[in-house]
Order: structure tokens, then C-alpha cells, then sequence
């Protein structure tokens, strides 16, 4: 999320991550300085749907839709109006949700805050917010999707190499995202969705990766 070096004052991490992730793509496409229509335009062909990235795996294997494809295309689309509803909860109340986020991370873990903490000092604190908004932002594309491609692509990859260069604690982005999916959750289910049982999938995708991995 956010971390101090002493005297040192340092990006988030999250912002290297994705400067890297740039980089490594223009490399792969041969090194040329590409336009911003054509770098668009390839970094799109890794925004999957459970449909496309469901048709792509059976494409590879040269097989049809059997029972096991129907019925998880099925339950994509019976939970699309939700899906939708909540990704509609999230626009609409972002900075409130990243707002209480961070209050309730700051209630649990006060040091954060205090003089070395992670979050000290305006410029700090204003890093994390802005971290957790970027996760919140892609858990939301997750969700409409139905599909946790775009966080393999999009905010994991490059990112834990970065904390592992920067030793960066895991703990608190772990409990943060937790925490954004707790209040997504509530909204969603003061909005009249049901059962947001789905709500789940990108934010513990997020955790469960980071938790995983020796950083």
C-alpha cells in the first residue's frame, strides 16, 4: 500500500509497479516507442470476461462447451444485474469507500499513522489512499467481468516484484483490501442485492496472491 525509508521520499509502490509493467511491455514488443492508440490497443487484448477467457480455454484445447462451461456461463449471467448494481455502488461512492478503508485500518493499527509509521505525514497518507483507490478501481472491473485476469495483468504483476525489491510490509494492503470489500458488501447490500456472495472473488484473489507470495 504505502511504506517509509527514512529521509528518503519514495513513490508508491503501486505507481513503480505500473511504470515497470510499461516498460516491460514495450520490450516485448520489440523495444519501439510505441504510439498511444497502438499501446492501448495491446494492453486492451489482456481485458478478459468470464466468457472470452472461458471460450479461450476450450479454443486451446480444441473442445466444445460441455455441462461444466454451460452451467459457469449460466451463473456469469445470473448474476450479471448484480454484478452491474455493484460495480454502479462502487463509482458512485469510491472516495467514501477508500475514505472508510483507511479510518478503519487507522483504528485498528493507530501506529500507521504515528511518527516511522507507514502512513506518517500528509504526503504519505494521501499515497495510501491513492493505492487503495487503485485496487478498489480494479476490483470493480473484476467484478463486472467476472473474471480476476485483469488483477493478475493489471495490479499483481510487477507490483510484487516491487514490494519484494522494497521490502514493503504486506500486512496492512492486505487488511486495507479486506476491509474496501467489507463496506462494498454493505453498500451493495443496502442497494437490493441479495446474496453478494460474488463480491468476494476480486478482493480475496488480491489478498490470497499477495499472502502467497514470500513478500
Amino acid at each position: 500500500m504505502c511504506f517509509v525509508v527514512k529521509s528518503t521520499v519514495i513513490p508508491s509502490p503501486v505507481k513503480q509497479a505500473r511504470h515497470s509493467l510499461v516498460t516491460v511491455r514495450r520490450q516485448q514488443l520489440g523495444g519501439e516507442i510505441v504510439n498511444h492508440h497502438k499501446m492501448q490497443f495491446w494492453e486492451s487484448s489482456y481485458m478478459q470476461d468470464a466468457v472470452t477467457s472461458l471460450i479461450s480455454t476450450y479454443d486451446v484445447t480444441g473442445r466444445y462447451l460441455d455441462r461444466d462451461a454451460i452451467d459457469r456461463l449460466k451463473a456469469y449471467f445470473n448474476s450479471g444485474l448484480a454484478r452491474v448494481q455493484t460495480a454502479a455502488v462502487i463509482n458512485g461512492n469510491a472516495a467514501n469507500i477508500v475514505k472508510q478503508a483507511a479510518d478503519r485500518l487507522y483504528e485498528e493499527v493507530p501506529e500507521l499513522l504515528r511518527p516511522g509509521g507507514n502512513s506518517y505525514t500528509t504526503r504519505r497518507y494521501a499515497a495510501c489512499l491513492r493505492d487503495m483507490d487503485y485496487y478498489l478501481r480494479y476490483a470493480s472491473y473484476a467484478l463486472v467481468a467476472g473474471d480476476s485476469d485483469v488483477l493478475d495483468d493489471r495490479v499483481l504483476f510487477g507490483l510484487r516484484e516491487t514490494y519484494n525489491s522494497l521490502g514493503v510490509p504486506i500486512g496492512p494492503t492486505v487488511r486495507g483490501i479486506q476491509i474496501m470489500k467489507e463496506i462494498v458488501k454493505e453498500q451493495t447490500a443496502a442497494a437490493g442485492v441479495e446474496n453478494t456472495d460474488f463480491v468476494d472473488q476480486p478482493f480475496d484473489h488480491m489478498t490470497r496472491e499477495f499472502g502467497e507470495k514470500d513478500i
